[in-house]
């Protein structure tokens, strides 16, 4: 199946403007999994058929390969990510308010060198009516099978400020259908959101979310809270950056997010797509966010748990990852160029990773590669 998505489906997303072939492609995995038959299909072509579980977040997952927050902003296809494997599912960013995001085209695809630029600007129906459907959701199917996370951002409307109320009521507002939370402060396409990566800022929101955390909570139940950081922080400012958030309750962190910094493009039209104004996913991100794991894993000495997001194309770039440190993988590009296929040739190969290198569990392997001969 993944042959047939790089030889056929692939160069059909060619002929469309991304962000229309990303949505056909959300409501084509929404409708195929809400029939018996072809949500079967589903499982069998693309279903790992290895286990690899981890533990962590108060969860343990059957294997570490996750969905990143971007690809379905709404949760309008939770079934199909479920029924490709996925062993966990991360939706949004969402927003206090409803938001359409930036002017389009905002959604730009350089297929040479693996990469996307976009410019979204949390484009995503807002907590209440996520919220709603996804009450709807699980009274309908029942909760997912695999934990669901959610990214939360800033609504574009709410001054810097006032941005720990915004992360709170977002927070609120979907806290009963969520296992662990991501404080996005890391996004370059809503004007200013970095700045909330400095201590004040970053330390209001997750105050302000442990209280929501301890409102709602029962029996000591509260939900793992992360945070998302930018990959253009310098070395220096990303220890600083986690000292905040571990000092302030973050159960772990997520590296990375998106960058202003652009590759050389290998033709003159990739060359115009880098031109474009927004963050920068894909292949060309790999090395400096597994980079970032590896600095993480070190300065916190593998007790903080880390999940790592960027160039993900191959279970060999999820296996760095995890040697440098990660617990967790998720990809969005990779789903993008290399098709659904992507979760199980990742797991199966993390799978024979672990064989190779004798390691009997993934523990072992989280961090291997830092450890001092």
């Amino acid at each position: 199946m993944g042959v047939f998505y790089r030889w056929f489906g692939r160069p059909l997303l060619k002929f469309q403007d991304s962000e229309r072939a990303h949505l056909r492609s959300l409501k084509l995995l929404r409708l195929f999994s809400n029939n018996p038959l072809t949500r079967s299909g589903l499982r069998l072509a693309y279903k790992p058929r290895k286990s690899v579980p981890v533990e962590v977040f108060g969860h343990v997952y059957s294997h570490p390969f996750g969905l990143a927050a971007g690809m379905d902003k709404n949760a309008i296809a939770l079934r199909g990510w479920e029924s490709t494997g996925l062993a966990f599912i991360e939706i949004g960013g969402v927003t206090q308010h409803r938001q359409d995001g930036n002017p389009k085209p905002r959604m730009f695809r350089a297929d040479a060198t693996q990469a996307l630029v976009n410019r979204m600007g949390f484009n995503n129906e807002g907590s209440e009516q996520i919220s709603n459907n996804l009450a709807k959701h699980f009274a309908k199917y029942g909760a997912p099978k695999v934990p669901l996370w959610v990214n939360l951002g800033k609504s574009k409307i709410t001054p810097l400020e006032d941005a720990h109320e915004d992360y709170g009521a977002t927070m609120r507002a979907l806290w009963e259908f969520t296992d662990v939370f991501v404080v996005n402060v890391s996004s370059p396409n809503t004007p200013n959101l970095r700045e909330l990566q400095n201590d004040e800022g970053l330390m209001r929101i997750l105050d302000t979310c442990h209280q929501v955390n301890q409102d709602l909570a029962t029996a000591g139940a509260e939900k793992p809270i992360l945070v998302k950081v930018a990959p253009d922080l310098t070395d220096q400012q990303l220890e600083h950056v986690v000292k905040t958030a571990r000092s302030s309750g973050a159960a772990g962190i997520v590296l990375s997010n998106t960058t202003l910094i652009r590759p050389e493009g290998k033709s003159a039209k990739e060359q115009s797509i880098f031109a474009e104004t927004g963050g920068l996913s894909g292949r060309p991100l790999l090395n400096r966010s597994t980079e970032m794991i590896r600095i993480v894993s070190k300065m916190t000495k593998g007790e903080w748990p880390i999940v790592g997001v960027g160039g993900v194309m191959s279970a060999d770039d999820a296996w760095e990852k995890i040697r440098a440190g990660a617990s967790l993988v998720q990809a969005y590009s990779g789903f993008v160029f290399e098709g659904p296929s992507l979760t199980k040739s990742v797991v199966h190969g993390i799978h024979n990773h672990l064989d190779i290198h004798d390691f009997s569990t993934m523990k072992e392997a989280i961090g291997s590669g830092t450890t001092s001969v």
